[in-house]
């Protein structure tokens, strides 16, 4: 094989590996690690450690646990948990995680999100279990938002619990008068006398009667003598 021939066939192996580095570096996979049964997508994971990606879904046993591990973070999740998996947010369906990072990885649990303060190195705890998210920052301060514009900060050793749902802020008392007044508005036109069919059913009935009064009056309207 000649020089041409030889560049010619690495040019061809370095296209096509070009594409798949690229496809490999903006895949958003991490590793995940396995104690106990897990599954991926509904999907049992075959072994101790498998590849997860964005978008996942990760389900644990009451006796299994998983680790996922990604550049600069650490993510356990916990026994009886069912996450989705972003490498910069985990959103938790139910059970919790406990994350270490020092690239600002955080955690959704319904409408609360916690982030870490800085981008130092920040360890916490969220649990969501029957509406009620549990908050603990073991290393590090937390910047909680609890969905409903009440953004605090937790300070390093301190715990906290916020409601999954954010507040209304009166929406539901408005939506309720709202409803109160549409059901109060037939009310307010007078009843079932006050209906056009009970007008008509009235009138006919006293035209009626007039015309039976009438007719069977011996003295008729005219005065004339037959």
């Amino acid at each position: 094989m000649g020089k041409s021939g030889f560049r010619g066939m690495v040019s061809c192996v370095l296209l096509l590996l070009f594409p798949v580095s690229m496809m490999a570096a903006d895949s958003n996979a991490a590793m995940l690690y396995t104690t106990g049964a897990a599954w991926v997508n509904g999907a049992h994971v075959p072994r101790s450690s498998s590849a997860i990606f964005a978008g996942d879904l990760l389900q644990t046993r009451s006796d299994s646990v998983a680790n996922i591990n990604e550049a600069g973070s650490s993510i356990t999740v916990h026994s009886d948990s069912l996450i989705q998996f972003d490498p910069s947010s985990v959103k938790i369906e139910h059970g919790g995680v406990t994350i270490s990072t020092s690239k600002g990885v955080g955690t959704t649990a319904g409408d609360v999100k916690v982030t870490p303060a800085s981008f130092a190195w920040t360890e916490f705890n969220v649990v969501d279990v029957d509406g009620v998210v549990r908050i603990a920052a073991t290393k590090g301060e937390l910047t909680i938002d609890d969905g409903g514009g009440n953004v605090t900060t937790l300070q390093q050793g301190q715990q906290t619990t916020v409601d999954e749902q954010a507040p209304d802020n009166g929406k539901n008392n408005k939506k309720k008068n709202k409803n109160q007044n549409a059901g109060a508005t037939p009310a307010a036109g007078g009843g079932i006398l006050s209906s056009p069919y009970a007008i008509g059913a009235g009138a006919a009935a006293i035209g009626g009667l007039t015309i039976w009064v009438l007719t069977r009056n011996s003295n008729p309207e005219s005065p004339t003598d037959p």
